[in-house]
């Protein structure tokens, strides 16, 4: 059976907990040792099972193209060519019998080889060292021993129970023989290929699919047979045997990298886990966002709605990290949702610089209204970040809240070196959004009468000469100046 993320629907599950009965995908847990398949859920934190890519892969039978493709890939096609040519050239003598009993079983090594790659979710071929070097010869013994115990199997049930029960060991034999080839990969083991109970839980476990998987394997069994009928009835000899050996090896790595797909495709009902190895690794530990961790946390406590408990860990952070954008943009978002004007007020200077750093002058108009609301006598009391709010309203078309921002600027901030370019800011606002030349020609002959040591100072006879004309007010270029 197949899971989604609990919180994630659409998204594969890669861990489940048995407490809560409750599976996750990655994004949920970004904290997670998938390398050494270990993670604590986040809500009882006891140790979960690791799914591996049981719930997102593609079923066998919508890749049947990827396995014809599969023998054509450099490794396999080195290992086929080898272990056929080869033989072709040898001596025929006992040389040339040992070099090609020598390349039977490295292709023979490399086809079990094929199995437990796939199987450990390695879709490209393994490497051609695999079939020549190392260990693993012993599977051709293996192999050999159970076929010989099947083979006694259906002479026993022929001796004990006569023709009907022999014909019932040999079709159980015949079925169960694809299931054995794959439990002898896994486990290395003849007990285990061959015990009738080990292989009917398999095949129970993957269920109908194993039955279709055994409909193809069938089919290119005959195919590979009448392939290789023709080439040896309508080819000479020293063409048709390396031909039929080449198609022979190439039909038998399909099979082979066929029984590994299924195996890995039902990993989680024959209980192992494993990934897509080719297209992804897991992280080391010490290379993982931390801060990926929070972020998932917060996501899923919204989804459960546990929005009290974002609130106070969304605080906290901002407790460690007062300036941190995210989580300010995290809280006004939240806060805002949640119409809780009370924290909207609290956190305001910081969330309103947070809008001014976006030139976010909508959401900035938004905030101001509700904060009025609550507070009809609301004023900023930080001069600098009244300009900036006031400046990203006025470039939104937000004029009045621009104005508003401004009101007694002189009065209430007598001294503040942002005095100047708070009443340009309103006399641009008042001629260019607003259509008040009077009123923005006042502000402009008080920003020269009152800001003479300022260095806009200069720039206000440019102004004022715009206003009379009552063309937009746009002065030359200045550090301390709202331009449009």
């Amino acid at each position: 059976m197949k899971h989604d993320c609990h919180y994630h629907p659409g998204d594969p599950a890669k861990w489940h907990c048995g407490e809560c009965q409750t599976h996750y995908c990655s994004r949920c847990m970004p904290d997670a040792d998938t390398r050494q398949r270990r993670a604590l859920c986040p809500h009882c934190s006891k140790a979960m099972r690791y799914l591996g890519a049981a719930t997102e892969v593609v079923p066998f039978w919508n890749r049947i193209g990827a396995f014809f493709r599969y023998p054509f890939h450099s490794d396999p096609l080195i290992v086929i060519a080898i272990c056929t040519l080869v033989p072709v050239i040898a001596p025929a003598n006992l040389i040339g019998l040992i070099i090609g009993l020598v390349l039977a079983l490295a292709l023979f090594k490399y086809t079990y080889a094929v199995i437990n790659y796939t199987a450990e979710g390695h879709l490209k071929p393994p490497p051609v060292s695999v079939a020549f070097t190392g260990s693993g010869f012993d599977i051709v013994i293996l192999q050999l021993l159970v076929f010989v115990l099947m083979g006694a199997l259906v002479t026993t049930a022929a001796m004990l129970g006569g023709p009907i029960l022999m014909l019932l060991a040999l079709a159980f034999v015949v079925l169960a023989l694809p299931a054995s080839i794959m439990v002898l990969a896994m486990e290395r083991s003849v007990g285990a290929a061959v015990n009738p109970m080990n292989l009917a839980l398999l095949i129970s476990r993957i269920g109908s699919p194993y039955f279709l998987l055994y409909g193809y394997l069938i089919l290119m069994v005959f195919a590979s047979g009448a392939a290789q009928d023709f080439a040896v009835n309508h080819f000479p000899f020293w063409v048709s045997q390396p031909l039929a050996g080449f198609l022979n090896s190439t039909f038998t790595l399909i099979l082979f990298h066929m029984l590994g797909y299924l195996l890995f495709q039902y990993q989680e009902e024959l209980g192992f886990a494993a990934d897509l190895q080719d297209d992804t690794e897991g992280q080391d530990l010490s290379q993982r966002d931390r801060s990926a961790r929070f972020d998932a946390d917060i996501d899923m406590n919204l989804k459960d709605g546990n929005f009290d408990r974002v609130q106070t860990m969304l605080k906290e952070a901002l407790k460690r990290d007062r300036d941190n954008s995210l989580r300010i943009g995290q809280l006004y978002q939240l806060l805002t949702a949640r119409n809780d004007t009370t924290e909207l007020y609290r956190y305001h200077p910081r969330l309103l610089g947070w809008l001014a750093d976006r030139n976010d002058g909508d959401g900035m108009a938004t905030l101001l209204g509700s904060l009025q609301r609550a507070e009809p006598e609301f004023r900023l009391e930080d001069p600098e970040l009244s300009v900036r709010c006031a400046r990203t309203l006025y470039h939104r078309g937000q004029f009045k809240p621009a104005l508003r921002l401004l009101q007694d600027f002189h009065k209430r901030f007598p001294d503040s070196e942002q005095l100047a370019p708070a009443y340009l800011l309103v006399a641009q606002t008042l001629a260019n959004g607003l259509n008040q030349w009077e009123k923005a020609t006042a502000f402009l002959t008080f920003i020269q009468k009152r800001c003479g040591n300022h260095p806009l100072h200069e720039q206000i006879a440019t102004y004022l000469a715009q206003a009379e004309k009552r063309e937009p007010l746009k002065g030359p270029k200045a550090n301390f100046a709202v331009q449009d």
